[in-house]
């Protein structure tokens, strides 16, 4: 089983959170204030305020920018529940603009077509890493007098155009979860020029605690959106070496990208001019093939990165250079070799756990031959 994430967690992590741990205070402290100063000096914005997670981020500026119940936010209708859920904390109602068929991010035509009296805001989509067209849709919120808040939270690092996302008059905020580019376990940060909405950002994420920090004097509703300093610690070391991380992805990515090309009925993530900041690996499939037989096949490698399988088949298969011929009696003679061998481990294994590792492992390996056989069988038949 491939798992949907395994972060690059190494000694600097747990050199940091030690001392962080050592230093007993835990929380609004200076690992805190160093992992924000450290992203808006790498995006170049005059300020970044951490926060319990993206999703914590985008309804903080979603309730910055005075959206509420009445209110409509467009959104991409193709993105993670998050999206729109944080416009429903408001009160305000979703409504969800049709999308680009190869970048999978919204479309600015559909946008502006879904602009009604009751519009508030925009909230940009950068969906698997991929940026919007957030000139075009900068422009059109310009021209109705609507917000802009965008969920970069896939696009960590990002860029267009050579220009930061973060950097375009709007907050911008990314995720850090533990499948990120980047993690501190749970987390996020929201990047922004703007002094005063960085003020009150400070404040709506620490229990709307005042403005000069005085202790139990809250001015206005706020949450409880801290993020840790155990968690800043980590984000910090992870920052450190993002750009070896982010080359890393996208080697993996290119792996992927070429075998997908040799996939029948598999079209590859999408490559435009712009840099992609890798998530997640997500093929199209196309629309008449038996989705669920090729992503228990193992073709749908985005299935496996979201917590599916990929088996030993297909892709992994051609890793190591193994073929198997799609005779049935052949299939037929791997599953019974294969409980054979099972029934032997049972008299040549006396402790019951090197008994159940070694069964377990070929009645695996006997169930993926065969089902390679199937998935082979009725691909020949539906031809």
């Amino acid at each position: 089983m491939i798992p949907l994430a395994r972060p690059v967690i190494g000694d600097r992590e747990r050199e940091l959170v030690d001392e962080v741990l050592r230093s007993r205070q835990l929380s609004l402290g200076p690992t805190v204030t160093r992992f924000e100063r450290m992203w808006a000096d790498r995006i170049g914005t005059k300020h970044a305020v951490a926060c319990s997670s993206g999703t914590a981020g985008l309804h903080c500026c979603l309730h910055a920018l005075g959206v509420g119940p009445g209110d409509e936010v467009i959104t991409s209708s193709f993105s993670f529940v998050a999206s729109a859920n944080v416009i429903l904390y408001t009160g305000a109602t979703p409504v969800f603009a049709e999308v680009d068929p190869l970048t999978f991010n919204m479309d600015p035509a559909a946008v502006e077509a879904a602009i009604t009296p009751r519009t508030k805001a925009i909230l940009i989509v950068d969906i698997f890493g991929y940026p919007a067209d957030v000139p075009a849709l900068v422009d059109i919120a310009h021209r109705h007098g609507l917000g802009i808040v965008e969920d970069a939270c896939q696009s960590i690092d990002g860029d267009l155009n050579g220009r930061k996302l973060g950097t375009f008059g709007h907050p911008a905020v990314f995720g850090f979860y533990a499948n990120k580019q980047l993690t501190t376990a749970e987390g996020g940060v929201v990047l922004t020029d703007d002094d005063e909405l960085y003020t009150l950002l400070k404040s709506l994420t620490n229990q709307g605690r005042s403005d000069d920090g005085a202790w139990l004097v809250h001015s206005r509703l706020g949450f409880n959106y801290r993020l840790s300093d155990v968690h800043a610690a980590i984000g910090v070391a992870q920052l450190e070496r993002l750009d070896w991380m982010q080359d890393a992805r996208a080697r993996i990515a290119g792996i992927y990208q070429d075998r997908m090309q040799h996939v029948e009925g598999v079209t590859p993530m999408y490559e435009g001019p712009e840099r992609r900041s890798w998530f997640v690996y997500a093929p199209r499939l196309d629309a008449d093939l038996d989705r669920e037989l090729r992503v228990q096949g193992g073709a749908n490698v985005a299935a496996a990165l979201c917590g599916g399988f990929l088996g030993y088949l297909s892709f992994n298969r051609s890793m190591i250079n193994f073929r198997l011929g799609a005779d049935s009696r052949l299939a037929g003679v791997v599953v019974a070799f294969t409980a054979f061998l099972f029934a032997l481990a049972g008299i040549w294994t006396v402790s019951w756990l090197p008994k159940f590792i070694l069964g377990g492992l070929l009645l695996y390996l006997g169930f993926m031959l065969w089902f390679d056989w199937a998935v082979r069988s009725r691909k020949r038949m539906s031809r």
